[in-house]
């Protein structure tokens, strides 16, 4: 399996594992691209994104779609949750992952 993120701005291909077979780097890699999509922008996966054009204009932080994205892929880790980052003025979400080799990943992601 394989899937491009952005790095620094730079595009990188991130594939599956080669000594483990584990593609956790790649589902962990499109859960964070998938957080940063508007809906409907994926031309593969119409459910995936989150809009954000309608939320800046309602001023309503996109937490439904957020917990959707986090249903999706709960069932590629060994845990996953999502929760919103209280205080702030802009949608930000710390992602905390657990992978399957028991590595813990804790990330905060503006939305």
């Amino acid at each position: 399996m394989r899937t491009w993120g952005r790095v620094n701005g730079v595009w990188q291909e991130v594939v599956t594992d080669p000594v483990t077979g584990s593609n956790d780097a790649v589902w962990l890699t499109t859960l964070l691209q998938v957080l940063k999509l508007n809906l409907g922008e994926d031309p593969f996966n119409a459910n995936y994104g989150i809009p954000a054009q309608q939320s800046v204009i309602q001023q309503i932080f996109p937490d439904f779609y957020v917990a959707q994205i986090q249903q999706q892929f709960a069932q590629y880790f060994s845990s996953l949750i999502i929760a919103k980052v209280p205080g702030q003025n802009a949608p930000y979400y710390t992602v905390n992952v657990i992978l399957h080799s028991g590595v813990k990943i804790s990330e905060q992601v503006p939305v």
